[in-house]
Formats: C-alpha cells, sequence, structure tokens
C-alpha cells in the first residue's frame, strides 16, 4: 500500500518568506528519486532547483509555472512505497532522505524518470491540504522522460529558446505566442525587447491594403489620445510588468536606501595611464590574466583599511555606527533578469589574481542565473563598474545598509597637464556616494583621494603589500 506524503515549499534561507515556480523539472506519474530537483523557483535573491525529500511517484502538483507560492505551501505529493508500474519497469522502491532541502540541489545524477500507474487510487489523485482537495496540474511535459504505454510526441516547433521567467510571464501575460517570435540575442535567444516589440506591433492599427501606416503628423497626435477619464495605463501598447522576483528586490532595496540613508557624492578624475600600463606589463609577465576590476577592487581594500568609517553601517534601532572587521565586496552585475550585486567574500584578503577569477566566477554565475543567495548577500562596501556603459559619472545609490559605493566610468583618452606639459593621458571619472551618518566630507574626501592617487601611482600600494 503506497504512502502518500506531501513535500512543501521549504525556507531558503536569507529572510525569503516566498517564491515564483519558474519551470516544473518533474510531472504526475514521473518517478523521482531521494533529493532530486523537482522544481525550479525563482526567489527575491536568485533562481534554484528544489530538491523533494522523497523517493516514489509524482501524484500530484499544486501550482502552475509563474504562480507565487508562500514558504510552507505544498509543491507536490509523492506516493511512497509500492506501486504498479507497466510491464517490464521496475517497482519504485519506498525513499525518504528527511532533509528539506539539501542545499540549493544536490550534485547527485537525477534518476531517469518514467511514466507509472500509482496503485493507489482517490488520495493518490488529488491531495488535500487544510481541508481542501487540491486537483493534480499535469502540466507540460518535462525535457525527457522514458515513455511508458503510448509516447507523448514532443511539440512540433521544439523548445521555446527563452531562459528569463520574467520574458515567459509577460508574454503569457498579454497572449504572445513565443513560438511564433524570432529572438534577437544570441543563438536565436528571445528577450524582453523582442516580446515588447511583439506587443507594439499587435497594438498598432493595421494599415489598409497592405500599404505600410503613414507617420503621424504633430497636429494629427492629439487624435490618438486616450478618451477623457480614461486611464493612460489602458491606452494600446501599454505594458504592465510585475516588479517581484529579483527586480521587485532591487526596487524594494533602493527605495530603503534613498528613504533611510542621508547620502552625499564626490568625485574626482584621475590620471589612469600608469594603472593601465601596470596591467598590461602584469600580463605579460605570464600567468592567468590580471582583471582591471581586480586591480581596482585591490585598491578599494587598501583605502577601508585607511578609511574603515566607510566600511560599516547604522544600527538604527541601537543609534551606532558598526564598523566591521571583514571587506566583503559587492559589484554590481547588469543581468538579463537585472541588476544584482554577487559578493566577494573577504576581499581584502585576496590578491589581485584571486580577485580576478572570483569576479569572473561570479560574473558568469550571474549571467546563468545560478547565484545562490549566500552570493547576494552580506556585502560591506560596493564597486560600481558602470563605465562599460560607455558613460563617464554617475551618483551612485548605496547598497542598503552598507555605508558607501565607489563609481568607477569608462576610462579614455583626454587632454592632461602631465609634468608640466598638456598631454593626452587615461583619463577616468571616480565618484564616491557615502552615508553621512558615519563619517563627514573630510573622511570621503580623503578615501576618494587615496583611490584616485593609487590610480595615478600605482606604486602607493606598495605601502600596503
Amino acid at each position: 500500500m503506497a504512502q502518500v506524503l506531501e513535500f512543501k515549499l521549504p525556507d531558503l534561507g536569507e529572510g525569503l518568506t516566498e517564491a515564483e515556480i519558474v519551470r516544473w523539472l518533474v510531472r504526475v506519474g514521473d518517478v523521482v528519486a531521494v533529493d532530486q530537483p523537482v522544481v525550479e523557483v525563482e526567489t527575491a535573491k536568485a533562481m534554484v532547483e528544489v530538491p523533494c525529500p522523497y523517493g516514489g511517484v509524482v501524484t500530484a502538483r499544486f501550482g502552475e509555472e509563474g504562480t507565487e507560492l508562500p514558504v510552507g505551501s505544498p509543491l507536490l505529493t509523492v506516493a511512497v512505497g509500492e506501486t504498479t508500474v507497466a510491464v517490464g519497469e521496475p517497482a519504485a522502491e519506498p525513499e525518504g532522505s528527511g532533509n528539506v532541502l539539501v542545499g540549493y540541489g544536490t550534485q547527485a545524477p537525477a534518476a531517469r524518470r518514467r511514466r507509472v500507474r500509482p496503485a493507489a487510487t482517490g488520495p493518490a489523485a488529488s491531495a488535500s491540504h487544510n481541508g481542501h482537495v487540491r486537483q493534480p496540474d499535469p502540466g507540460p511535459a518535462p525535457t525527457s522522460h522514458t515513455r511508458v504505454a503510448a509516447p507523448t510526441p514532443a511539440p512540433a516547433d521544439g523548445p521555446v529558446p527563452v531562459i528569463s521567467p520574467l520574458v515567459r510571464k509577460l508574454a503569457r501575460d498579454n497572449d504572445v505566442d513565443l513560438r511564433r517570435l524570432a529572438g534577437s540575442g544570441p543563438d536565436g535567444l528571445i528577450l524582453r525587447a523582442d516580446v515588447e516589440n511583439a506587443l507594439r506591433a499587435k497594438a498598432a492599427p493595421a494599415s489598409t491594403l497592405g500599404e505600410p501606416a503613414a507617420p503621424v503628423t504633430p497636429a494629427e497626435r492629439p487624435l490618438l489620445r486616450t478618451p477623457a477619464g480614461a486611464s493612460a495605463a489602458s491606452a494600446p501598447g501599454s505594458v504592465r510588468i510585475p516588479l517581484k522576483g529579483i527586480r521587485g528586490a532591487v526596487a524594494d532595496k533602493l527605495s530603503r536606501s534613498r528613504r533611510e540613508i542621508p547620502d552625499a557624492t564626490c568625485w574626482v578624475d584621475a590620471d589612469a595611464t600608469e594603472l593601465m600600463r601596470a596591467r598590461v606589463a602584469m600580463n605579460a609577465s605570464g600567468g592567468p590574466r590580471i582583471s582591471l576590476l581586480a586591480l581596482l577592487a585591490r585598491v578599494c581594500t587598501a583605502a577601508l583599511a585607511r578609511f574603515p568609517e566607510l566600511n560599516s553601517y547604522v544600527d538604527t534601532e541601537a543609534r551606532e555606527v558598526v564598523r566591521l572587521a571583514h571587506v566583503h565586496l559587492g559589484f554590481a552585475a547588469q543581468t538579463e533578469r537585472g541588476l544584482v550585486v554577487p559578493v566577494v567574500r573577504d576581499a581584502h584578503e585576496r590578491d589581485a589574481e584571486s580577485l580576478t577569477a572570483e569576479f569572473a566566477r561570479l560574473t558568469e554565475a550571474a549571467r546563468t542565473g545560478t547565484l545562490t543567495p549566500g552570493d547576494l548577500t552580506g556585502g560591506t562596501f560596493t564597486l560600481n563598474n558602470y563605465g562599460v556603459f560607455g558613460v563617464d559619472g554617475s551618483t551612485p545609490i548605496i547598497n542598503h545598509p552598507e555605508a558607501a559605493m565607489l563609481g568607477v566610468g569608462r576610462i579614455i583618452p583626454k587632454p592632461w597637464v602631465h609634468e608640466g606639459e598638456l598631454a593626452v593621458r587615461q583619463v577616468v571619472q571616480l565618484s564616491l556616494t557615502f552615508d553621512h551618518r558615519v563619517c563627514d566630507g573630510g573622511t570621503a574626501g580623503g578615501f576618494l583621494r587615496y583611490v584616485a592617487d593609487c590610480v595615478e601611482q600605482p606604486a602607493v600600494l606598495l605601502r600596503t603589500l
């Protein structure tokens, strides 16, 4: 007799209370092994695969892709014990690890899935939770499974080339068929812009006789306004994008930063010619290549050792400034899913080579959406290299609850007075936004000036090595 066990959305840590179902990895009737990932969810921190602590037959799933569930809500039910399977299939053995969550998905190879027919009926077909009967959600088929009885044909057009759950959600909410879109990303990947272009095309009025629509003149533009009393959001072509997941978490943190931190910004131009030459010389000596971001990070950690006031946070309840002993350096990274700030642990103990390797690892994890909540929390100071976007300066918003952020613009040739003569040098603008509660302008200016001195004369760093 099979026993039906209910697996609930576990506590994913870091204070997270909810998660959105991005993709089911199993369907009803599949056989799962202990600690096999069964669903991919997105939290406010990252996307993670959730392993099931039971081994057996999936009898029900709760929630469609795109559904947001609170921690503790049922995810699926598993029939553990004796089952009836198709001819030639081995019976599923009763298994159960007792683990709620093994890391964020175990590394053990997942068992091959197969379709089976549970011996139990009734409860195995629909699970009861808090007195309410939940119907199984058959959902879409997983990417691969062993056929039993009649084969399940794959979609004629193959898998949809889209990664971002926000893109899928945007398309689903606006009835856009992703299979009909040509992606503009690498290898035909469908991006947010592709869906938004499709929505604009749907909203545009069809031209007569197949002729292109005439451009709208300024005199005609008032005719396109929404009727009196109608909301601008209801006009054709308007799109609502939920502030949820990582984008919602970023919005909340930035709003809190502006609301709670009395920030100020100072900036300075620096001649980075010698720093760029030093990097060329380091990379010409053999061994792993050193990134510019790693050199700037090394400068930051040296500056924080001299000005520890900026490696701190304000405990508002205790009305105390807490200076931190370790530098966990965050760096801003723009991804398809929004802005994230991965954290390099103990950056003050790393050399340029170690920093380069860790930046590369975290950047790749950010690109593929595999950052864990631990990779995105605990930062004490943030380095923001917005020069990669081709801009010179900015006034960064502090990554709450940190006390400061250093911004680095693009490094470009500019006229510069060097050794008393006008020359073309590689110039960069550095900006520091700081919490005025932890220090005054003298400390902030001293930190920024030291950073600029190290950029202009890298030998200054030798004193701290």
